[in-house]
């Protein structure tokens, strides 16, 4: 599967609807700027490596740039454009004034020391940082970055511009620049979400359960707010196993403990297969969380989870799919859910809570003044419920798909700001 044609074939479908001008449309599904570079490191045994590093600046019609950096082994600039193209849409669903960018490098982060590490994201910044910038363009963690990582990258930056930056990247540890409540935003958006499409349902969430892939941090923080804050209860979290290279599910018919299983997983989201068999976790296949009889599927991984390969055998008892990951369920497995009536909501809604609380982040970095959780997360829970409603009522009126009237308000409200701009 190729993530940007995915993006691409997802946006074209909503342009001709639309009837979208062919510049425009020509405009908007290709990104405004890329960049591919190498990255050498001096690893710790002395030897010289070369990484190829990825930044992709999709739209900043609406704002600077905003996205995450990805160390990943196969990563490709594909996946980058993608990713970024989806940023575009989803600060503009959330109504936040940025556009959509993304980064990567190709690398298993898990094989680097914690010193390469720190030489490569100071390398990585050392290629970027002219391109880079609090009215520019944002970076921020993503799969296989980290809170640290984001540090290191937001000092490499005021080293060479002379300047403390902290609002240029977002995602940094607190003490650092960091926000609170940044932790458990995407997670907790993912579950602000589901609540409100539960009140759509007419659905009691203390009466729900669900099932959901990955135990990274979106996973980790919408196990515990689908239990601690809807009342309802988790039955299996799936997750891929750096030891043994293969990815397992973890399930529990009591019920899934996420704090518990906070600690013992490591930073890469891999949980510890022992100990979870000593607290009476089943292990189960990997793709069996996707066939659980729940009523809530929470893919929150990787693209290209549900297919249209595997979609039908979904259990008849789901009502909804929260999507907390990018790009996990594909154009032929969209026409399958669509048909079977379950209410989808799109990825660029769905984990928009992340980019909103980073967007948080730099508006507290500009101020010098910081918030408390409660008051981030507040805002972030208004933020999110605003959006949802925005893209429900465009699919009731539009009687249109989700994923659909998601892309017709971000879409629209894009468009009108490169007109306003007079870029078009």
């Amino acid at each position: 599967m190729n993530a940007f044609e995915m993006a691409q074939a997802q946006f074209d479908a909503v342009a001709a609807r639309m009837k979208l001008d062919k510049g425009v449309a020509d405009l908007l599904r290709w990104p405004l700027r890329e960049f591919k570079f190498s990255i050498p490191v001096r690893m710790d045994d002395g030897s010289l490596r070369v990484f190829t590093g990825f930044r992709v600046q999709h739209n900043d019609s609406r704002g600077p740039n905003k996205g995450g950096i990805r160390f990943a082994a196969d990563e490709t600039i594909d996946t980058v454009r993608a990713l970024a193209m989806w940023m575009t849409w989803k600060c503009a669903v959330a109504d936040i004034p940025l556009g959509g960018g993304k980064g990567g490098v190709i690398v298993d982060p898990s094989t680097l020391s914690v010193s390469e590490k720190e030489r490569l994201c100071r390398g990585w910044m050392q290629q970027m940082w002219k391109h880079l910038g609090p009215r520019q363009d944002v970076p921020a963690p993503d799969v296989g970055t980290t809170p640290q990582m984001m540090a290191w990258m937001m000092d490499e930056y005021s080293k060479l511009v002379g300047v403390y930056t902290p609002g240029m990247i977002t995602g940094k540890p607190l003490g650092a620049g960091g926000s609170l409540g940044r932790t458990e935003a995407t997670g907790f958006g993912v579950t602000y979400c589901i609540r409100e499409a539960m009140k759509h349902l007419k659905m009691d969430p203390k009466a729900c359960t669900a099932s959901i892939q990955g135990f990274g941090n979106v996973s980790q923080y919408a196990t515990i707010g689908f239990t601690e804050l809807l009342g309802g209860k988790v039955v299996a979290v799936s997750c891929w196993d750096l030891k043994d290279k293969k990815a397992y599910t973890y399930s529990k018919k009591d019920g899934i403990d996420g704090r518990f299983l906070l600690t013992i997983v490591d930073q890469y989201g891999t949980i510890d297969k022992e100990a979870a068999k000593k607290a009476g976790y089943e292990i189960e296949a990997a793709d069996a969380w996707l066939y659980k009889d729940v009523d809530v599927l929470i893919p929150a991984a990787k693209e290209g989870q549900i297919t249209g390969d595997n979609v039908g055998k979904i259990s008849k008892q789901v009502k909804i799919i929260a999507e907390g990951a990018n790009g996990p369920v594909t154009i032929d497995a969209d026409k399958e859910i669509q048909k079977r009536g379950i209410l989808d909501i799109p990825d660029f809604l769905c984990n928009a809570g992340g980019v909103t609380t980073s967007y948080f982040e730099s508006v507290q970095n500009d101020m010098n003044f910081y918030w408390s959780t409660e008051e981030v997360l507040k805002r972030l829970d208004d933020k999110i419920s605003v959006a949802f409603h925005a893209v429900l009522d465009m699919s009731l009126k539009e009687k249109v798909y989700m994923r659909d009237a998601a892309y017709l308000v971000s879409i629209e409200r894009v468009v009108k700001a490169m007109q306003h701009r007079g870029w078009i």
